[in-house]
């Protein structure tokens, strides 16, 4: 390809030459079992789309617009009319034609289920720009949010300075407020850009009587028909098919209006030594840790009882609770009742993450009991000041719909809430499988905790990367050579299954051929994602981070795939990209 020169000092200089991707061996094996004289033709690739790629359904047809596409990219010094030439075979392989998932398939599960049938991309003070005790109120957030394919938005509604108007910002904190009335006409314009299926709002309100009438005036006025009411409780939840290009309203009637409090210096300093050590997150085996007394603090989000406190309900503007589609709240007593289901009404529960991390031990199977009918969200503990997120498997592996995240909290455990809603077309509900919605034989509910057998095991082969050549300036990584890349591979899931795997470092290479294979034994594959990292080794300093995926292990296709890699924030590369083989054995 050419050469690069490294200064090492004022006077000495190194040079290394860096070269062209070339097949891997295996590509090269495979190639030539499915081409005659150095020619792939098309009814080859055919044979090699059916039995390797696992395409059972690949026609005649494909292989020949998978040659087209090859020509349109202009790949035609190794095209021709007749066939394939190895380059082009590994050009194709490598190109974005051959992504780890079907975008074909797009939004292919049953939406015609209950809305609790299903996760849903949910947001946590959706408004937020920054750290949760300083940062601006702003709609840009919730419009990233929104076409990111985030199904609900979170709002904090507060009376202004004059008490005459409404604005959204985290009270009790320095944060910026943001004009609620913005919010809304941002929320109805991006609302359905990537996703016709609904949008639900969720309001946490401290308004007075007579600002919970004006807010009702202006979400009736924004959003018009769009929006969806009910004039009682709902007896099931309607399904996401059904409320296509509709906006709910989620609350619950407030006791009270609540004065914010000033946030004192202690409190700010308390949560910034909360930040992740690494830049790019915690790892998930410390996440998945059970929670401690010691760390329980659930500040930040209103109190959610009293559902039935009829003071509650005449404080309450008509106009206001006649917008509340799904209503929320804990209700009298304990967990035992809040988990209760009622036959006659559905409704949506909010714990903090501690909250759920206690009530897992103790109430498990009441949890997924309630989640088959019930909406459940799970909600960030109130010192991630620094707007960071928890593993988001312990809600999920027991049903629960809304499991909130800050989405400018970057890192590991937003990469896989990244991962779970690229499946299912990327609409922003995936339907949970059916170990979390029927009871067994003998009535019995999913386990995440048991022993169970293992129902497959995910063998990947990890060849090759390339493109941190053209997306990055060639001193990124190391000031005085090429990279050193490795990759590492794993399993989020439930605890059985998660996992993490390291390939050997390659030194001064930016185009790195491993060549590894490793093999992951699932036992509840429906709820599995892949996890690939790849990192930059450093003598003297930390790691450096070179990009990561997450994917749905029950989305993956089989065979040789070009798996693109993101950024830290989630973000694609324009170039960085895995050539992976994925096989069930």
């Amino acid at each position: 390809m050419s050469k690069q020169t490294y200064r090492v000092c004022f006077c000495f200089r190194r040079r290394f030459r860096v070269l062209a991707a070339e097949a891997p061996a295996d590509v090269k094996n495979l190639f030539n079992r499915y081409s005659d004289n150095g020619v792939m033709s098309a009814e080859n690739l055919q044979r090699f789309l059916i039995e390797v790629q696992k395409e059972e359904n690949a026609t005649l047809e494909d292989a020949h617009a998978i040659m087209n596409n090859l020509h349109d990219l202009k790949i035609l010094n190794i095209f021709h009319r007749r066939g394939l030439h190895l380059d082009a075979f590994f050009k194709y392989l490598f190109a974005d034609i051959n992504p780890p998932l079907n975008s074909k398939l797009g939004i292919h599960q049953d939406m015609n289920a209950p809305l609790s049938h299903y996760f849903i991309y949910t947001g946590h003070n959706s408004y937020l720009t920054g750290n949760q005790l300083s940062s601006d109120c702003s709609d840009v957030p919730i419009i990233q949010a929104l076409h990111r394919g985030v199904r609900v938005i979170e709002l904090d509604i507060w009376p202004n300075s004059a008490k005459d108007d409404v604005e959204v910002l985290h009270g009790g904190t320095l944060t910026t407020p943001v004009a609620l009335i913005k919010c809304l006409k941002s929320i109805k314009e991006h609302a359905f850009t990537v996703s016709e299926y609904p949008v639900v709002i969720t309001l946490e309100d401290h308004l007075t009587t007579a600002l919970q009438a004006k807010t009702a005036e202006m979400i009736t006025q924004t959003f018009g028909d769009m929006l969806f009411t009910s004039d009682s409780c709902l007896k099931e939840f309607p399904s996401p098919e059904s409320l296509k290009r509709r906006v709910l309203i989620s609350t619950k009637p407030p006791k009270e209006y609540l004065q914010a409090k000033e946030v004192n210096e202690t409190g700010a300093t308390k949560g910034m030594d909360q930040t992740d050590t690494e830049a790019w997150g915690r790892e998930v085996s410390d996440i998945k840790a059970r929670y401690n007394d010691k760390d329980d603090s659930d500040e930040g989000e209103a109190d959610d009882s009293d559902e039935e406190d009829p003071t509650s309900q005449q404080n309450t503007a008509p106009e206001y609770k006649r917008l509340i589609a799904i209503h929320a709240g804990k209700g009298k007593g304990g967990l035992s009742d809040w988990l209760r289901v009622d036959p006659d009404k559905v409704r949506r529960l909010s714990l903090s993450e501690q909250e759920l991390g206690k009530a897992v031990v103790t109430h498990g199977k009441e949890i997924i009991r309630f989640t088959q009918r019930n909406i459940l969200r799970i909600y960030p503990k109130g010192i991630r000041f620094d707007s960071s997120n928890y593993n988001p498997f312990n809600a999920w592996t027991h049903g629960a719909q809304m499991v909130a995240f800050n989405m400018q909290g970057y890192g590991r455990s937003l990469w896989l809430m990244h991962g779970m809603f690229r499946g299912n077309g990327g609409c922003g509900y995936v339907k949970k499988p059916d170990i979390l919605l029927k009871a067994g034989p003998n009535n019995e509910v999913f386990d995440p905790e048991a022993n169970l057998p293992v129902k497959t095991t995910l063998k990947v082969t990890v060849f090759m990367g390339e493109g941190w050549y053209y997306d990055f300036e060639h001193t990124h990584f190391d000031a005085y050579s090429p990279p050193d890349f490795y990759a590492r591979i794993g399993i989020a899931g439930v605890d059985a299954d998660i996992v993490m795997k390291k390939t050997k470092t390659l030194e001064d290479n930016w185009i790195p051929t491993w060549d590894e294979q490793f093999e992951f034994p699932l036992t509840v594959p429906e709820l599995a994602l892949l996890r690939v990292e790849v990192h930059e080794y450093d003598m003297s300093e930390k790691d450096d981070f070179a990009g990561q995926t997450c994917l749905p292990v029950s989305e993956l296709r089989q065979g040789i795939r070009a798996v693109p890699l993101h950024n830290r924030k989630g973000e694609k590369y324009n170039s960085v990209k895995l050539l992976l083989r994925f096989e069930f054995i």
